[in-house]
């Protein structure tokens, strides 16, 4: 079984003990890997019921060697995006959008929920004021995905800040009603400082000691998507709250801990989850003043066939029987808030691009290549992660009488000149090359890369060799485009740029 997919998804290597060795681990990755030009529609069903479903229903795979449609779309949609937006283009689906936020506030709770979007994942205008009117509230990174937030009319009364840097007008969003999270011990002193003895309330997020994510099975070493733990820089270190350090000053400034927080990673290991939302009650008994306790997000999303996909309902009762047990051992209702993004928005959306040139390489260790008129500029999860995304290939022309049956062994690679820009790596390894079995594509053609909607136009290199930040299109229920954000020209790119007067050259 594994030799045959094995011949689908090959690893560049050579007669070393280091490539035979990555051949190896690609055999074990392949099954969820080789077929990434799969159609995974069936995950999303574009029906109204598909918010009644389960969230493993929801996030289902279908497997197909030669698919004729990506998760949602179809040949002439994906033709009827790039003329209307240009290409490459990211495009989201309405209607899954609706059903994964249906899903996270059908999350199992005791005594009340909030659900944040984690809007780093992707901060579209239209997005946010699509999760608001849902009545999801915003979960912020930075003092400017707040100021983002509130101009897409966000109440600051429903966006939370979490931050690596405090903000220098912290206390003017607070003043607003924006909730804040103490992610450091210098963040709290001076949130202290600047409300001492006011009775402030303010949030403490603490590091577990444990983080869990991305390909990594560690919960305490080192890992990009990995946010707890002794390696990560996220949060108050437990053990300076078990020491009534974190108390000390508190209770030196007067404040009120109303919230207790903590966020493990993305794509974290559910049972990891649960074991951490257990002892995060615990730091809830520390003070009487806890009102909610935020159990941050990283549900895992299976991009691929084969890849698991949380089920929030599974992971999500135990937590809710946690919460009653604490209940009543303290005689108080704490309220539940969970932070989801990659799980609202992943497979809700796509890169629509063109493959405008395909070379080839002889010889061993040689490969076809298909060159995107995207790439790492768009997506830089692959460089960054090694990430795999499902990718499928339409033709340029729009019709389904077009799709073709023949397919072949291909390398795909960004717009970029940069070595990294590599869209097909082998799992986990962003520096080890691999190959997709897809159909045969010619120049012209469409290249769909699925599970682009979290983490892509939110985090890409954009105006790297200066190539414009790409337009985004909501499609909705009935295959219709609309543009949502307009490509960046060249003026914009440049537009801040200055030659001061007296500098000679």
């Amino acid at each position: 079984f594994i030799t045959r997919y094995l011949s689908q998804f090959k690893i560049a290597s050579d007669s070393s003990v280091k490539g035979k060795m990555k051949l190896i681990a690609s055999t074990f990755a392949c099954i969820a890997v080789f077929s990434s030009s799969a159609r995974i529609s069936a995950a999303f069903s574009l029906q109204n019921t598909a918010s009644s479903r389960s969230s493993t229903e929801l996030f289902s795979t279908v497997t197909s060697s030669n698919p004729k449609t990506s998760v949602f779309l179809t040949p002439s949609t994906a033709k009827s995006v790039i003329d209307l937006a240009g290409s490459p283009c990211y495009a989201y689906s309405l209607p899954l959008l609706r059903s994964a936020a249906s899903s996270c506030l059908n999350f199992p709770n005791a005594y009340g929920l909030t659900v944040r979007y984690a809007m780093k994942a992707c901060p579209n205008v239209v997005i946010l004021k699509l999760f608001a009117s849902m009545g999801i509230h915003m979960d912020a990174s930075s003092g400017y995905e707040v100021r983002r937030a509130m101009a897409a009319g966000v109440s600051p009364a429903s966006i939370s800040l979490s931050t690596q840097e405090l903000p220098d007008d912290f206390a003017e969003l607070v003043d607003l009603g924006v909730k804040i999270n103490a992610c450091s011990i210098p963040q709290l002193e001076r949130f202290g400082k600047h409300y001492a003895n006011k009775g402030q309330p303010v949030g403490i997020r603490i590091n577990p000691g444990v983080g869990s994510g991305g390909f990594s099975s560690s919960t305490t070493s080192f890992s990009k998507t990995n946010v707890g733990g002794p390696s990560s820089s996220f949060g108050i270190w437990n053990a300076l709250v078990d020491d009534g350090t974190v108390g000390n000053i508190v209770t030196k400034y007067g404040l009120v801990v109303d919230r207790i927080h903590t966020h493990i990673g993305s794509g974290s290991d559910p049972s990891v989850w649960q074991k951490v939302a257990v002892r995060t009650l615990e730091y809830c008994k520390l003070w009487s003043t806890v009102q909610s306790c935020n159990l941050g997000g990283g549900y895992k999303v299976g991009r691929n066939p084969g890849e698991p996909t949380s089920d929030l309902q599974e992971i999500g009762k135990p937590v809710a029987d946690a919460f009653r047990t604490f209940a009543a051992e303290t005689g108080r209702k704490l309220q539940l808030e969970i932070e989801p993004g990659t799980y609202l928005v992943a497979m809700s959306g796509a890169v629509v691009s063109t493959v405008q040139d395909k070379v080839f390489t002889t010889g061993e260790s040689g490969h076809v290549f298909l060159k995107l008129d995207a790439g790492m500029t768009d997506v830089l999860r692959p460089s960054l992660y090694g990430a795999i995304h499902p990718m499928t290939v339409l033709p340029g022309t729009g019709r389904d009488e077009d799709v073709g049956s023949e397919t072949e062994s291909v390398v795909v690679v960004g717009h970029c000149c940069e070595s990294g820009d590599l869209m097909t790596p082998a799992p986990g390894q962003p520096e080890a090359l691999a190959e997709r079995v897809m159909r045969k594509a010619e120049i012209g053609d469409i290249l769909v890369i699925d599970g682009s909607g979290a983490y892509c136009a939110g985090m890409s290199t954009k105006n790297y060799n200066s190539f414009p930040e790409a337009p985004e299109v909501m499609v909705d229920e009935k295959g219709n485009p609309y543009l949502i954000r307009k490509k960046q020209t060249l003026e914009q790119i440049i537009e801040n740029e200055i030659t001061p007067t007296g500098l000679t050259f």
